[in-house]
C-alpha cells in the first residue's frame, strides 16, 4: 500500500498500477521529503516528476506545499493510475495544479515547459541504463529554475549519475537496495 505520508493530504491511500512500476518505499519517501522539508524545497515549487509511476512523489510534494506539479509516465496503464491519484490530492489540497502527461520523459522535456523549481527522476531500475539517463538529464537542465533541486533514484547498484553542465552533485544516500542523489542547479 503507498500512501501520502504528510501535508493536507497525509494518510490518502494512493493506487498503484499493477505492474511495470516500482513504487518508492514509505521509508526512503518520509527521509527524502524531511530533508526537502527541512532545506525549504516544498513551499511554492513547480515540481516534475518524470517515470512518475502512480505518482506519489510529485502528490507528496504537493500535499506539502509544492504549488504545481507535472507527472510525466508513458505507460497508459500507470498513467490513469497517476491522473486517479492526482485527483484524490487535488480534493484534499484546494487549489493544487497537478496535470499528467502521457508520454516520454525526453519527448516532454523537448516541450516549451517550465522553469522547474524540484524535479524527482526514478527511472525504472532496468529500463534506463546511464546513457539514457545522461541524455535525459542534459535535456532537462535548460527547463530548471535557478537554485533548483534534483533528487534521482536508482538501483544501489546503479553508477553514480553523469550529471552534465548546469547540475552539481549535492549528495547522495543508500537505502537498502535504493540509491538517492541529489543535484542542484550551480
Amino acid at each position: 500500500m503507498t500512501r501520502i505520508i504528510a501535508g493536507l493530504a497525509g494518510s490518502l491511500t494512493l493506487a498503484v498500477p499493477d505492474a511495470g512500476t516500482r513504487p518508492t518505499s514509505d521509508r526512503v519517501r518520509e527521509s527524502l521529503f524531511g530533508s526537502l522539508e527541512s532545506a525549504d524545497r516544498l513551499r511554492g515549487a513547480a515540481v516534475l516528476d518524470l517515470y512518475a509511476g502512480s505518482g506519489a512523489l510529485a502528490l507528496e510534494a504537493l500535499s506539502r506545499g509544492a504549488a504545481s506539479a507535472d507527472l510525466v509516465e508513458k505507460a497508459p496503464r500507470a498513467a490513469a493510475v497517476a491522473e486517479r491519484n492526482a485527483r484524490a490530492v487535488a480534493k484534499a489540497v484546494p487549489g493544487a495544479a497537478a496535470r499528467v502527461h502521457r508520454m516520454t520523459a525526453d519527448a516532454f522535456l523537448q516541450l516549451p515547459r517550465g522553469p522547474y523549481d524540484l524535479v524527482f527522476l526514478d527511472p525504472p531500475y532496468e529500463g534506463v541504463d546511464d546513457e539514457a539517463l545522461a541524455a535525459t538529464l542534459a535535456l532537462l537542465v535548460p527547463r530548471l529554475a535557478e537554485d533548483a533541486t534534483v533528487v534521482i533514484e536508482r538501483a544501489a547498484r546503479s553508477s553514480e549519475p553523469a550529471l552534465p553542465p548546469g547540475l552539481v552533485r549535492e549528495r547522495s544516500k543508500r537505502y537498502g537496495d535504493t540509491a538517492v542523489w541529489w543535484a542542484t542547479t550551480p
